[in-house]
């Protein structure tokens, strides 16, 4: 009997210790001077001061590895470069991946205003987050491809 009212009165205490911090919580956010805006702005969500008070999260850009997984063959034969890159891109030729698929060494033919270099050479930076995959070169060698090869 002892033990069970020892329990029920740290549960009243703890529940008034909550009521109690919740409530100068809300009084020390209350007396701020732009109350009323905060007050508006929780009422009427798409308002521009709610807006503004969000954090927009950022999407967090990929290394080579990452956005090959999703490639056919793990991107081999397609065009990647970096997001800061113009004119400058690489046709990856051979990957080695370490285990957990995120890491590695990847080898490639520079292209550099469309015109490819001689010989494969290691991609440097693999591992910086600023890579993206290059859809229209890929799509465009193909398609030169099929109209040199004749129907038979």
């Amino acid at each position: 009997m002892a033990i069970a009212l020892r329990a029920a009165s740290a549960e009243t205490t703890a529940s008034f210790f909550r009521v109690s911090i919740g409530f100068l919580r809300n009084l020390s956010t209350s007396s701020t001077p732009n109350a009323t805006a905060s007050a508006s702005a929780s009422a009427n969500p798409n308002s521009a001061s709610s807006a503004a008070k969000k954090t927009k999260r950022r999407k967090k850009k990929k290394n080579l590895f990452e956005v090959a997984q999703f490639l056919p063959n793990w991107g081999i034969g397609y065009h990647m470069a970096k997001t800061h890159w113009t004119n400058v891109s690489y046709e990856i030729t051979r990957i080695n991946l370490y285990k957990d698929g995120r890491h590695g060494k990847a080898w490639g033919l520079a292209y550099k205003d469309g015109s490819p270099a001689d010989a494969p050479k290691k991609i440097s930076g693999v591992h910086k987050r600023c890579w993206r995959y290059i859809p229209n070169l890929k799509k465009t060698e193909e398609s030169t491809l099929k109209a040199e090869v004749p129907a038979a």
